[in-house]
């Protein structure tokens, strides 16, 4: 009874083992869509294996049945040490006789039974072997560089059904131009074509490199920097073109903003966003604070990739942010962020100059979409010396429902005049109709992308009609406000609305519509006209990989 109890065990083991390699090479084979000649050959054995596993129990079934069923001989045929199988492998005798046909039977599947182990001791082996050869190759592949692209395509098309006669004049300011005074004309134009490529520089590097082709006669460089990543305190370090800290929505990428366009403020005082410099980011251990500082140029590089001069004309900036709430058990379907950022910069230029010399204290910006020229605009502010600049940011999320938004306040110190004093902010409402919501990156303090709980298809179905999905819909609205005019610098008050609705395709790809009406007075005079009014339309269709 003992030695058939241990022959049930070893084939029960065999089940099992052959079951988990099983499993396993299905998973692999799901993880690894081309698998090599070696994985093939013992995919092809394992099924083999299985196949003899199937037999042997049917084989192990009939020797039972026919045990049981048995009757004993007066007298055994020969003693069982002379059998032809050893001892070890000798079943229990019906009461202690055997017959010839069951101990044949018995030989035969002994037999198969010791050839299937060997064959599966042989896949054991080889899967090992091979195993061990994969972690290798990871091994190997984390000790060079790596490397991944990317990028983004949105095209846009811009429409100005209404816009009064002052509005002509901001936009084409220039009356030796034939345009001048002319309104705004209808357009449409890659607003982005971006090819991005990073990667990891063994363990503790990084790289990143984008490039903007929407101008095809001049290329322009957006992040281009290295970095040293797994610092203590969970930091990393960044030196090249990179965003300045200054206002959330431009830390949000803008595959992702609720907008086509950023806000009046944000534009304004970090035009661009991105200055070469060396800065520090990181968040602690919780995720529930985090900080970005660093030193930057102030010139903007976008187009010539370089700074020249010998003024040093740089800024400080530094970002603090947290989440005191966010609601783990929903997903982050519910979140309360904060942020206080702020900017020390030193321009100290000379209008006159030529070059990076040329004075960096002129904040502008478009008004709410692409027109040629930026509507409200200081110019460059003569003997500016110093500027401060602080933003207070939020965001409440609950489910479907979002509201966001930020102020910041300038002051500008000038040599032989008046200090100056310039401001702004805007806030925004958002829902998710199909009852999505916004996501949140805690380490960074930004916005996630958006995934709708179904996709946009549209396809025909195997049963002559139509398959659909709806995908994500959201709907938006905004108000702006813009004070850049004080003492002698008129660069005009702006005020605007505007609606949003978005149709996320899928979580990379969505249809963005925006309607904007606004109002600017206040502006230096243009052709006579210091005031005007405007309504547009803008469409985008956005993909990004």
């Amino acid at each position: 009874m003992m030695k058939m109890r241990l022959f049930k065990s070893n084939i029960i083991t065999a089940l099992a083992v052959t079951a988990g390699l099983a499993v396993a090479g299905i998973g692999f084979a799901e993880d690894q869509p081309q698998l090599d000649s070696q994985v093939q050959a013992l995919i092809k054995r394992l099924e083999s294996a299985e196949k003899q596993i199937q037999t042997l129990s049917s084989e192990l079934s009939k020797v039972r049945v026919q045990q049981n069923q048995v009757k004993p001989f007066p007298k055994p045929v020969q003693e069982p040490a002379q059998l032809p199988v050893s001892e070890s492998t000798l079943p229990l005798a019906v009461d202690g006789v055997f017959g010839r046909e069951e101990l044949a039977a018995f030989e035969e599947t002994a037999t198969t039974s010791n050839d299937f182990v060997e064959r599966l001791g042989s896949l054991e082996a080889g899967w090992a072997k091979f195993n061990a050869a994969e972690q290798k190759k990871k091994s190997d592949a984390a000790k060079k560089p790596t490397f991944k692209i990317g990028g983004r395509i949105h095209a846009d098309y811009w429409a100005f059904p209404n816009a009064s006669e002052g509005i002509g004049f901001f936009e084409h300011p220039v009356a030796a131009s034939p345009n001048f005074g002319a309104p705004p004309e209808n357009r449409a134009a890659f607003r982005r074509i971006r090819l991005e490529m990073k990667g990891d520089i063994f363990e503790t590097m990084l790289w990143r490199m984008q490039i903007d082709f929407a101008d095809p006669a001049d290329g322009s460089i957006k992040d281009v920097y290295l970095g040293f990543k797994e610092l203590p305190f969970n930091q990393q370090l960044l030196i090249g073109n990179q965003k300045r800290p200054l206002g959330l929505d431009h830390l949000n990428s803008s595959r992702l903003n609720v907008f086509t366009e950023r806000p009046l403020v944000v534009e304004t005082f970090n035009e661009d966003a991105r200055r070469p410099g060396i800065a520090i980011n990181g968040h602690t251990d919780d995720e529930s604070f985090n900080w970005r500082y660093g030193a930057y140029f102030l010139k903007n590089i976008t187009f010539d990739g370089t700074t020249r001069g010998n003024s040093t004309q740089m800024s400080l900036n530094a970002r603090v942010a947290g989440s005191p709430w966010y609601d783990e058990t929903s997903g982050g379907r519910g979140y309360f962020h904060w942020g206080l950022a702020g900017m020390v910069a030193r321009p100290d230029g000379d209008s006159n100059a030529i070059g990076s010399n040329a004075n960096e204290a002129r904040f502008r910006t478009r008004m709410s979409t692409r027109s040629n020229t930026r509507w409200l605009n200081t110019g460059p502010i003569d003997d500016a010396e110093t500027y401060e600049v602080l933003a207070l940011e939020t965001i409440f999320n609950h489910g479907p429902f979002q509201l966001v938004s930020e102020y910041q306040h300038n002051w500008l110190q000038r040599e032989g005049g008046a200090d100056l004093q310039f401001h702004g902010g805007y806030v925004f409402l958002s829902y998710f109709l199909t009852g999505e919501h916004i996501p949140y990156d805690r380490k960074s303090g930004t916005i996630g992308r958006v995934k709708p709980f179904e996709n946009f298809f549209l396809v025909d179905n195997c049963c002559g009609g139509v398959s659909s999905g709806w995908g994500a819909w959201n709907v938006a609205l905004r108000y702006d406000y813009l004070d850049l005019s004080d003492d002698n610098v008129l660069g005009g008050i702006g005020e605007s609305w505007t609606a949003a609705m978005n149709w996320w395709w899928t979580p990379h790809s969505r249809l963005q519509f925006n309607a904007s009406y606004g109002e600017i007075r206040e502006h230096f005079d243009v052709g006579g006209f210091d005031p005007g009014h405007f309504f547009l339309l803008g469409t985008r269709f956005a993909v990004d990989f």
